[in-house]
């Protein structure tokens, strides 16, 4: 089978087309990627911060439960001034 000139350019157009759309398809894949491995690191960072602080508000209430209550603050004497 002879092929002429106009099926060999419509072809050629035909894979340009589906390697545009293919690479477009893979850097769109790459892109979900990258954004789920990011998604995966914030997850992470955010549950050892978590735990982190989790574990500190234990810590501080521990120490608030062994000092005992606060001593009431001292009261504010007021003067009075009468005039005669």
């Amino acid at each position: 089978m002879s092929e002429t000139k106009a099926s060999r350019q419509r072809d050629a157009v035909a894979r340009t087309a589906r390697s545009v759309a293919q690479v477009w398809e893979d850097r769109t894949a790459l892109v979900k990627q990258e954004v789920a491995a990011e998604s995966a690191a914030n997850d992470a960072k955010t549950a050892r911060l978590r735990a982190l602080r989790l574990e500190k508000e234990a810590q501080d209430a521990e120490a608030r439960r062994l000092a005992g209550p606060k001593p009431a603050p001292a009261k504010k004497r007021i003067r009075r001034i009468v005039a005669d």
